[in-house]
Formats: structure tokens, sequence, C-alpha cells
């Protein structure tokens, strides 16, 4: 299994609009070929921090999500939203 995390930092503006754009990426998302998970987790104590979990079968299962036409879409969608750009940190699975 490979594990990218994706952390974002929000304008507080744009909490919203954040929220409905990730919505339809995770929606698509959890449909494609090799995905295990796709989580878009919000911080309570700070409602405009973000965390999407992203889970694949492999590392070229989490490549192909990148080419989805959904990605591009929410990639370009949520540039302008977001207070700092996002940080994606990669895994590899021990348990399970």
């Amino acid at each position: 299994m490979f594990v990218t995390t994706v952390l974002v930092k929000v304008k507080k503006e744009h909490i919203e609009d954040f929220i409905e754009a990730t919505k339809k990426n995770h929606e698509e998302s959890i449909k494609e070929p090799g995905n295990l998970r796709f989580d878009i987790l919000q911080k309570i104590e700070d409602p405009t921090e973000f965390l999407m979990y992203e889970a694949y079968e492999s590392e070229e299962d989490a490549k192909a999500h990148k080419e989805t036409e959904h990605y591009r879409v929410w990639r370009d969608t949520v540039a302008p939203y977001m207070a700092k750009p996002r940080e994606g940190i990669k895994y590899r699975s021990i348990c399970p």
C-alpha cells in the first residue's frame, strides 16, 4: 500500500469553496483503480486546515491519480483558495 497525506491551509473566506471542490475530487478518486481510501479531514481547532489521506494499492496507482481529469480540475480550482502551497508527504505502509 502506498499512502500520501496532503496538508492544506485554506484562506478563511474560501473554506466552503474548498470543501465543495474537494468533495467532487473525492467522489471521483474513490472510483479509481487501485484506490483504497481517500479521506478528507478538517481540523477542529483551526477549520482552515485540512488533511487529505490517500491510500492506493501501489505507487503507480497514486501517480495515475495525478493524471486524471478530476484531479487536474481540483488542483486548478483550489489553488487560489490556499493560504500557502499544499504539502504532500509520501509513506509506505507497515501495517496493514
